[in-house]
């Protein structure tokens, strides 16, 4: 449908899956969030030689992209390993890495109803996590997933991307524009976009 409208490129942020770039005929530039979450990252007090910030990976899915932000801020990396016994069972958040009074990041491309963040965060906490904050990407956020994760008392902070618009006053929005912007600028005077993705 979009190339059908005429669309000639696509510019998207975090896909779920990356092999939707394939679907395309046309060229197709996946932005990430991350830089935006370092700039915020590296002005915060957990984040340096007098901080003690760990970033968090919600699933063995999400490492690569935990690992990534964890180098660009020369920071720890812990992973939330999710298991269920049986079927039907709930299942049990154990945390692979140190946490013990660190002040953790937990990073992800999507919140939906937040009930496995807040999960996560509780594991974390468990553990001897001093704090605990979320960046997320996309905060689809149903159910009233921010003020169920506010409530929880889990989650310090929950810093989300504007792809999809919200108002809620529990969700501090990180904005897109600036980096989407540019991307456009550099698409229509022929120049890279690579920079963009360090």
């Amino acid at each position: 449908m979009i190339e059908s409208a005429g669309a000639n490129r696509v510019l998207t942020m975090d896909l779920h899956a990356g092999q939707i770039q394939g679907f395309f005929d046309i060229p197709v530039d996946d932005l990430k969030a991350k830089p935006l979450f370092v700039k915020k990252l590296n002005n915060s007090p957990m984040i340096g030689k007098a901080g003690n910030g760990v970033i968090v990976s919600p699933d063995a899915g999400g490492v690569p992209r935990a690992r990534s932000l964890a180098k660009a801020l020369d920071c720890d990396i812990a992973i939330i390993d999710k298991r269920r016994d049986r079927a039907n069972e709930s299942e049990a958040m154990n945390v692979i890495g140190n946490v013990k009074g660190k002040q953790c990041i937990i990073i992800d491309d999507i919140v939906d109803t937040g009930g496995t963040l807040i999960k996560a965060a509780q594991a974390l906490l468990r553990d001897g996590a001093e704090e605990v904050q979320a960046y997320i990407t996309h905060g689809v956020l149903s159910k009233e997933g921010a003020d169920k994760m506010k409530q929880s008392g889990a989650i310090a902070k929950l810093n989300i991307t504007d792809t999809i618009p919200c108002d809620n006053k529990h969700v501090n929005i990180i904005s897109v524009a600036e980096i989407f912007s540019e991307a456009i600028r550099r698409v229509n005077h022929d120049e890279s976009i690579s920079v963009l993705f360090e």
